[in-house]
């Protein structure tokens, strides 16, 4: 689909609003901001009382059944007279934080295969594969995890400017900024989209539109209203777009000189239970947050009633108006609760011995037993739900101490790790190879290569403890059942072949030259008048070998040939 023409086209197009609707949903979550959760769920702030923004609840509906909305707390509107006291628990922001670092807490090993290219090309390759995962990228890459598990998808953008960096690097583009084009399941084309700064009050919104095709960008500069694109302008009519006008031809075209899409998609998982059926859907990603909506909610309500019973728990007291101290006409009248002395005058109050009933302490309960409880509870099925464990998240209990209980506690977190990360590393690979593409094409880059071959392994989430390996390692040893090879390969796991060789060859040398434990004169274990075995007969081949005593004499009553000490 090119660039719509002028007009009023409606933007964005009416086929994303069900995925768009609830990605706004999910951001409210993911963003921890009361004042958008009370929007999306018609509180005082609601979409529906807002009429140029999206109608929200005529896309939501579909959730529930009947046709009526949703109960959710964040939809209540206060009671009259009273302020809003609700709280709420970032959950949704921790578990995207938590993917996120179980991911990309340090950079997968990408490698070039050497069958692929010749090596010396590998190597440079190699390099230069790294300079693209420097902490910049590295941090670029986590930010697209964080907001994948968020919002479902996201996308990624090679960009390049040799006035700012000597390569390309990556830009992360949130998915609702995009309009995709599906082809097989695949990204064939792509609409990337972002308002621009108003330039009057008159109240019109400013777009600009570019349309990815494999090599070929199209940019449109769109003057309209919230709800439709408007009218087609020029590069020169916006201080923001002046720049394309150089690097566009007559038409707003601009070759990149790759062959293929500088934007590479990147879902969370698949597939979106939620948008089963909706067409133009079934590649974007699904949420952690699908599904677990109301429990969140739930949890912001338990919260909420825990620190309302804190406010209803303070002590008050009641004292009949004849103890109030009249602070002359027109003043009003008080009570010092500091006063330590009180007289009871005869017949004032009645009995003196209702003096002390006549001060009523009231304080109710604070159930926080009942609400630790409550949010625990929740904290956890949430934390399942959405595929993780609760230790992941720094629930109370006991430390683990080995790296196989820190492995069991957080199975479910590791499972859904490895889940990820089969979508991780396709669009990992992809993109690197486009950055490797632009890099030779517009950054001038030598010795790369980027038809190689590459291959991408994640690091273990949790290391192994160095005690029990060093103890397995022993008892293999002693075995007999383990290589000098097998040992630094079970102590490094990330090494790559030629560490590991190294590392062998240096553990030979060691030995080679180490002195034997009471030999200060380092005589190598030889003492002056040792005999030496025969060099070409094996130490130790008679060891344990005895004559059988009951063995015939060789005829001849010759002896038998001695074999070599």
């Amino acid at each position: 689909m090119p660039l719509p023409p002028s007009g009023n086209t409606p933007w964005p197009p009416p086929r994303l609003e069900i995925p768009h609707a609830d990605m706004d949903m999910w951001r409210a979550w993911y963003a921890g901001d009361t004042g958008h959760l009370a929007q999306v769920y018609g509180g005082p702030a609601a979409y529906t009382r807002n009429g140029i923004a999206r109608a929200f609840f005529d896309v939501d509906r579909r959730r529930a059944t009947g046709g009526d909305e949703l109960r959710m707390f964040w939809g209540q509107e206060p009671s009259p007279g009273q302020q809003a006291a609700k709280l709420h628990v970032p959950i949704g922001g921790d578990i995207a934080e938590m993917s996120a670092n179980l991911l990309w807490a340090e950079v997968p090993q990408v490698t070039v295969d050497g069958d692929s290219t010749d090596k010396a090309t590998a190597e440079t390759t190699q390099a230069q594969i790294g300079r693209y995962l420097d902490d910049r990228g590295h941090a670029k890459f986590r930010e697209a995890a964080e907001l994948a598990a968020g919002l479902s998808n996201v996308y990624l953008r090679a960009v390049w400017d040799t006035t700012l960096r000597p390569r390309p690097w990556s830009d992360v583009i949130q998915a609702n900024a995009v309009v995709p084009e599906w082809r097989w399941g695949m990204l064939a084309a792509a609409t990337v989209w972002r308002e621009l700064e108003p330039l009057d009050d008159a109240g019109g919104v400013w777009r600009l539109l570019e349309y990815h095709t494999p090599g070929l960008i199209e940019y449109g500069v769109y003057k309209g209203d919230h709800a439709t694109l408007g009218v087609l302008m020029e590069f020169s009519d916006h201080h923001e777009t002046e720049f394309l006008a150089s690097r566009t031809d007559s038409r707003g075209r601009q070759a990149t000189g790759v062959d293929r899409l500088l934007i590479t998609h990147l879902p969370n998982v698949l597939p979106n239970r939620v948008w089963d059926g909706v067409p133009d859907t079934a590649p974007l990603g699904r949420s952690d947050y699908a599904g677990i909506e109301p429990m969140m909610d739930g949890l912001d309500e338990t919260w909420s009633s825990w620190m309302r019973d804190l406010r209803l728990g303070k002590a008050r007291v009641v004292v009949p108006q004849e103890m109030l101290d009249t602070s002359g006409p027109g003043a009003g009248s008080s009570f010092d609760l500091d006063r330590e002395l009180l007289v009871s005058v005869s017949g004032f109050l009645g009995d003196e011995s209702s003096l002390k009933d006549a001060i009523t302490e009231i304080q109710f309960a604070i159930r926080v037993d009942d609400h630790e409880r409550t949010a625990k509870a929740l904290r956890r099925q949430i934390l399942a739900s959405a595929g993780y464990s609760a230790q992941s998240y720094g629930e109370e209990g006991s430390v683990a101490v080995t790296a196989t209980e820190v492995a069991a506690r957080k199975e479910e977190s590791l499972t859904t790790r490895g889940l990820k990360i089969l979508y991780q590393r396709p669009a990992l690979l992809e993109h690197l190879t486009t950055l490797m593409w632009v890099d030779v094409t517009h950054c001038g880059a030598k010795g790369v290569d980027p038809a190689a071959e590459l291959t991408a392994s994640w690091p273990q989430a949790v290391q192994p403890d160095p005690e029990a390996t060093a103890r397995s390692l022993s008892l293999l040893d002693a075995a007999g059942a383990i290589s000098t090879y097998m040992k630094v390969k079970m102590r490094e796991p990330s090494w790559d072949e030629a560490e590991v060789l190294a590392e062998v060859r240096r553990i030979r040398d060691d030995k080679a030259q180490a002195t034997p434990a009471g030999d200060p004169f380092n005589m190598g274990g030889e003492g002056p008048n040792e005999e030496q075995p025969d060099d070409e007969v094996e130490p130790g081949y008679d060891e344990g070998q005895e004559q059988d005593p009951d063995e015939e004499e060789p005829v001849g009553g010759g002896s038998r040939p001695a074999l070599a000490a």
